[in-house]
């Protein structure tokens, strides 16, 4: 038994936030992998289903995030489980947009629903850092973090829940490794008709044919490669 929590504050008025991203990814979760309908258990939400050979209960604190952690605690307690059982899919300013790391343990960086989890749960947890990028200034990440994302974002935050939801049973099972390159193969697919061993850095990536750099060379330049 493992429980997956995504971090979030409840209400429509929030749902769109960039703060919101750990619910929506339990959210495509729970909608991929068939888990039961959503039900208020443990100061929160909860869905119960399978990963793969694995039992694990989706979960939504609803306290609001500065709060989490007493939601997170209570489900913890209640099946007799501990930290290395819990993983929790947050929000991350410290990561680009659309980037995701999977860690265990480690400090909470400022970010509220963290801290009251460690306070809750201790820090031995799995997190799934959910990149959101950061506003430049600290004083602006208040607001920036309590906006809804932008419509521009909406391709690589699909891509991104996609990705999540279809190497979740790789996450359940262990394999973190696996998990991240099932998000990075829907974050950046192979191009049609293309294998992915052509794609080598430099040339194809520039976009430009690889006989471009000859074209460019004077015709002395041309008549010295001859001598050579």
């Amino acid at each position: 038994m493992q429980i997956f929590a995504g971090l979030g504050n409840p209400g429509a008025k929030y749902a769109g936030n960039r703060h919101n991203i750990g619910y929506m990814a339990v959210d495509r979760i729970a909608s991929e992998h068939g888990f039961t309908p959503w039900k208020a258990r443990f100061q929160g939400e909860v869905a119960e289903g399978r990963l793969g050979t694995d039992k694990v209960l989706l979960l939504k604190p609803t306290t609001f995030m500065n709060l989490s952690g007493q939601s997170v605690g209570e489900a913890m307690r209640y099946y007799k489980l501990g930290p290395a059982d819990i993983t929790v899919f947050h929000d991350e300013l410290d990561l680009a947009p659309g980037k995701l790391r999977v860690k265990t343990g480690g400090g909470h960086a400022g970010h509220n629903g963290l801290r009251s989890i460690h306070q809750h749960i201790g820090e031995s947890y799995r997190r799934v850092r959910l990149g959101i990028g950061h506003p430049g200034r600290k004083e602006l990440v208040s607001g920036y973090v309590l906006q809804d994302f932008a419509k521009a974002d909406q391709g690589w935050l699909d891509d991104l829940l996609r990705g999540i939801a279809e190497g979740a049973p790789e996450l359940a099972a262990g394999h973190a490794d696996k998990f991240m390159n099932a998000v990075a193969r829907r974050m950046a697919p192979a191009r049609e008709g293309v294998p992915a061993a052509a794609a080598k850095p430099g040339k194809a990536s520039t976009g430009k044919p690889e006989t471009d750099e000859a074209e460019d060379r004077t015709p002395l330049q041309k008549l010295m490669d001859r001598f050579r």
